[in-house]
């Protein structure tokens, strides 16, 4: 499957601040095909979470489109955004909102659940997800009994099991140790390339871009530049 997932046309996002117009997001097009993994980087205030965050149908631009798999988000009511997050999306940002007193599988069933499409082959499928993600000696535990790093792991895989047409992941690795981060990026990747979603993650680490397919760069709200070239990624993920 070669064909458009995200298309983003001319998104604007703008806040009034004492009479004063900020452009969070400021005109940014790109799109992403279903099995493509893209990173979004920048400095902090480039707008990066601001354009996940419409990305994932929680905010509303001020212009532009957003359209995944076909559907024009400025043109569904609210209820249809909803159904559409719930069954076309799969996100984690940094807080990962885990339900407390659902273990680490009841959490990643959860998506399934709400979906109606919670069956035992569904339930296999969340253990061997958690499992590839290095917790299969935790599929019983709950949040609090669970490292930081693992509980974003969890909530990694809550993002994927529904097979989402979008993946989007803030930061997926800001509470992981180094080599913890690369297992996990580097699973997250293979997962989105075998099941043909399209996936876009925030991160500042640029280590962790070795695993992507583009690298889209964000300066002041706007698009400033697109990598699309392994060698030149790995010299960017490398510090060169």
């Amino acid at each position: 499957m070669n064909t458009v997932a995200l298309e983003v046309k001319d998104v604007v996002k703008s806040f009034q601040t004492d009479g004063a117009t900020i452009y969070a997001v400021d005109k940014v097009s790109f799109s992403v095909k279903h099995g493509e993994f893209v990173a979004l980087v920048g400095p902090s205030g480039s707008g990066k979470t601001t354009m996940l965050s419409i990305l994932a149908a929680l905010l509303s631009p001020s212009g532009g489109q957003v359209i995944i798999d076909g559907q024009d988000l400025a043109k569904m009511s609210e209820r249809q955004r909803v159904v559409l997050r719930r069954e076309k999306i799969g996100f984690t940002f940094q807080s990962n909102n885990l339900i407390p007193f659902l273990s680490a599988k009841e959490n990643v069933e959860l998506m399934l659940r709400l979906n109606g499409r919670l069956d035992h082959g569904a339930r296999i499928r969340a253990a061997e997800l958690l499992a590839r993600l290095g917790l299969s000696d935790r599929l019983n535990n709950l949040p609090a009994q669970m490292s930081g790093g693992q509980q974003q792991r969890v909530a990694i895989a809550r993002a994927l099991i529904h097979n989402p047409t979008l993946v989007l992941a803030d930061e997926p690795t800001a509470s992981l140790d180094t080599e913890r981060a690369f297992q996990v990026v580097q699973t997250f990747a293979a997962l989105i390339h075998e099941n043909q979603r399209a996936g876009i993650m925030v991160t500042h680490d640029l280590r962790m871009c070795q695993y992507v397919d583009r690298e889209l760069q964000m300066r002041d709200g706007k698009l400033v530049k697109e990598y699309v070239d392994k060698k030149e990624i790995m010299a960017l993920a490398k510090g060169e």
